[in-house]
């Protein structure tokens, strides 16, 4: 295999993109670090009070505690495993309700005003009656995740399919293709982009959803530890929850980046 050449102005401009994606993840690392240093030196030097902002040193302090105690990667585990079933089920749940609404056009027209007001709906409202439905356990907590984030995975994938090229659907019917055929070889590779925008709405949705469960009905979590650390004013365990949390949701985020690059390579 011949190896492949570029011209000397693509070779300039690959390397500019190179520098320039350096740049940003200095820039990204740096504005990290620079806050939490900022962040350490304002509570050190009391110009805040480290006891109701914490700072870095409690919250590494605070997570070797946990780490000692046994505590710290249940909590991680039972909060990961609920964000993790509640963002796969509710996409797998969004995804084919949308396809359902798109095949049947008059279904669609009848469910459309019932799914807006869904979306409307504080979700956390429907907090008790979730309790009632699934029990005082980890299964309200993913309802309630899946409860955010359906809606609106419903919403963002039925508007892609519908902004589909009319033309190119009837360039499929004139061709004799079948509806099925119209999704599988249309439709869904066309929605591929905004299903990874999807994907990336639905991390952070996810997250928000499992606390907001934990905040009503759990025993362990991150949310249970911040609800927790709220109710006996313990500020550092809060915030050292809140860190991991991010961490977190960071990483999954980051998973879904790395399938976005690679569907985009192989497309």
């Amino acid at each position: 295999m011949s190896k492949q050449t570029f011209s000397n102005s693509h070779r300039k401009f690959l390397k500019k993109q190179k520098q320039k994606r350096t740049l940003i993840l200095f820039s990204q690392v740096f504005l990290l670090v620079s806050l939490i240093a900022l962040w350490e030196l304002v509570t050190y030097t009391n110009l805040v009070d480290s006891f109701i902002f914490s700072s870095p040193s409690r919250i590494v302090k605070t997570t070797s505690l946990l780490y000692k105690s046994g505590d710290l990667f249940y909590h991680i585990g039972v909060t990961l495993l609920e964000a993790i079933a509640g963002f796969l089920l509710a996409t797998f749940l969004g995804v084919f309700i949308a396809i359902i609404l798109w095949w049947d056009e008059t279904l669609r027209k009848i469910l459309d005003p019932y799914i807006v007001v869904l979306n409307s709906l504080p979700k956390v409202a429907l907090g008790p009656m979730i309790i009632i439905w699934f029990g005082a356990n980890a299964n309200s907590i993913i309802a309630m995740a899946v409860l955010i984030v359906i809606i609106i995975t419903i919403l963002n994938m039925l508007n892609s399919f519908n902004s589909c090229s009319k033309d190119k659907i009837l360039l499929m019917k004139s061709m004799n293709a079948t509806k099925l055929q119209i999704l599988l070889k249309l439709i869904l590779p066309n929605s591929m982009p905004k299903f990874v925008s999807t994907l990336k709405i639905n991390v952070g949705l996810s997250w928000v959803g499992v606390i907001m469960g934990e905040y009503l009905v759990s025993r362990a979590g991150l949310g249970y530890l911040i609800n927790y650390g709220r109710q006996v004013f313990n500020l550092d365990l809060v915030m050292t929850s809140t860190v991991i949390l991010c961490t977190l949701a960071g990483v999954m985020y980051a998973v879904v980046v790395f399938i976005e690059k690679r569907i985009v390579k192989h497309n």
